[in-house]
């Protein structure tokens, strides 16, 4: 009976260390995502996310989804994903899915936030943050700054993408 009252003292403990995470985050992105042009709400389905989109200054992409999220394991993560012709870019819709999942792989070795895909195929640019040595304030700025960088990128997809030719800006 002692191990089961432990560890529902250690669960409430990491839901209130989850819950003033993710009103840091809040406060975070309520205060610095206008300086991005993202302004971002809590998901309603997942009380533990909050999303935005970038829609200004894209050549390539139509928006930028950013999603960022408090886990329960002391990590936020990002989720860039960019909406192409109206739509995620998704590996089962577009032209070559072996050469954009090739594409996808080169890109995450070469850049500062990794590429992938989520369960339903959905193309986007990661990042996670440790909790380890506090909230990483900084850190979010930087990724959030480098969220614009993202769209060269969908431009170089283009041809994998719909087999238009790769954009040059």
């Amino acid at each position: 009976m002692c191990v089961l009252a432990t560890s529902a003292v250690t669960a409430q403990t990491d839901d209130a260390a989850r819950a003033a995470t993710r009103e840091k985050l809040r406060a975070l992105l309520r205060e610095r995502g206008p300086n991005f042009k993202i302004a971002f709400a809590q998901n309603q389905k997942q009380p533990f996310n909050f999303s935005g989109s970038l829609e200004q200054g894209l050549h390539n992409a139509d928006s930028i989804e950013v999603v960022l999220g408090v886990t329960a394991n002391e990590t936020l993560t990002l989720s860039a994903f960019p909406h192409y012709k109206g739509d995620y870019i998704n590996l089962d819709k577009v032209r070559n899915s072996a050469g954009l999942m090739r594409q996808l792989v080169r890109l995450s070795h070469a850049n500062f936030l990794y590429w992938a895909a989520d369960e339903s195929g959905d193309v986007y640019a990661g990042f996670k943050f440790t909790l380890e040595s506090g909230f990483p304030d900084d850190a979010i700025d930087i990724v959030l700054q480098s969220i614009k960088l993202l769209d060269p990128y969908i431009g170089e997809m283009r041809p994998n993408i719909d087999g238009s030719s790769a954009a040059t800006k």
